[in-house]
């Protein structure tokens, strides 16, 4: 048997590690576009903020550590382009050369994860945002060339994180939200101790209001207003990575995500999805909904293993909201970088 996986981070290398410990035999390979997998995400805003001190503590496995462990044939830096669900092949670019060849499989894993939403607006090239490590790398060198202002464009939870992350760096900080509070999905009785929590450590907040345009070393806001800004973040939300499902004709769900079943198959025989690019269902609710966090992306990569391997298994229901509540108020009850070190 030979399973092809697409995306080498959470869901992908779950899926992947799992397999290997039961089925010996089968063939598994795993393209990941970026140049990192395995690699500590959540880790990335404390990386950059300096309570990370040594970037290889973000790289949990490598391509080599992999194969050595696992006999994974993990590729970097390689695209997979197109899916051909009838003749069961992938089509992938080597993001190096520029070469493109094709890839049979028996069995497809699609975890291609999220992508950052940036608005378009003027300007918006200056911005950054944090998904990987490359980003990570980009917002460090920004931050060395002498940064002492940065704009958060978002109050979720990449945003909370990396102002509390760069006030620890010493930099002045200002976060931007449309809504009209910190943590959009959360009650107002629940975000207002994040927020109290945020202002108690020099973090400006700029509620109910949204960056229209980035100039150099400014932001405007929607009323006019200038904000100093050597950096620029943009953590407004993420969007399921969709294309390859939808080049495939693979049914994609009311929510915009990848439809799956409670075994996360997709529409296409023997193609599977898992991660944040799926819908999941909301254990509250009943309704499809999307969770682009890494807990329930490692628990379907996993799942799916079982599935692939014949295990009897289902998925279980999500409980999103929760999530962001139980995290917040860890925020506010914990405190600060400068409050624990």
């Amino acid at each position: 048997m030979k399973v092809v996986i697409v995306g080498g981070v959470a869901g992908g290398m779950s899926a992947a590690t799992r397999l290997r410990r039961l089925d010996e035999e089968a063939e598994i390979v795993v393209f990941e576009r970026g140049a990192h997998v395995s690699f500590a995400n959540c880790g990335l805003p404390y990386y950059a903020g300096g309570v990370i001190e040594d970037r290889e503590s973000l790289l949990l496995q490598t391509p080599a550590s992999l194969a050595a462990r696992f006999r994974l044939d993990v590729r970097v830096r390689t695209e997979v382009i197109a899916v051909d669900p009838a003749a069961r092949t992938v089509t992938i670019r080597d993001l190096q050369t520029g070469d493109e060849s094709t890839e049979s499989y028996d069995e497809l894993v699609l975890s291609p994860g999220a992508s950052p939403i940036v608005p378009d607006i003027e300007g918006a090239r200056r911005a950054l945002v944090l998904r990987d490590v490359d980003d990570v790398d980009r917002l460090v060198t920004e931050l060395n060339a002498d940064a002492r202002t940065a704009v958060i464009v978002g109050a979720g939870f990449i945003g909370v994180e990396l102002a509390e992350n760069l006030r620890h760096r010493g930099l002045e900080v200002t976060v931007v939200e449309l809504a009209d509070q910190v943590l959009a999905p959360l009650d107002p009785e629940m975000a207002a101790p994040v927020a109290d929590e945020l202002r108690g450590n020099g973090v400006r907040l700029e509620l109910g209001t949204q960056v229209t345009g980035i100039g150099v070393g400014t932001v405007s806001l929607a009323d006019g207003r200038l904000l100093p800004a050597d950096v620029v973040v943009m953590a407004i939300g993420v969007r399921p990575e969709t294309a390859l499902a939808v080049g495939a004709g693979i049914e994609i769900g009311p929510r915009g995500g990848i439809a799956v079943d409670a075994s996360m198959r997709t529409s296409a025989d023997h193609v599977y999805a898992v991660g944040d690019a799926v819908e999941k269902v909301d254990a509250l609710t009943g309704d499809p909904g999307l969770v682009p966090l890494a807990n329930p992306a490692n628990r379907q990569g996993r799942l799916v293993a079982d599935v692939i391997a014949g295990r009897p298994v289902s998925a279980r229901p999500v409980v999103g909201t929760a999530i962001v509540g139980v995290f917040s108020l860890m925020v506010a009850a914990v405190g600060w970088n400068e409050k624990r070190l």
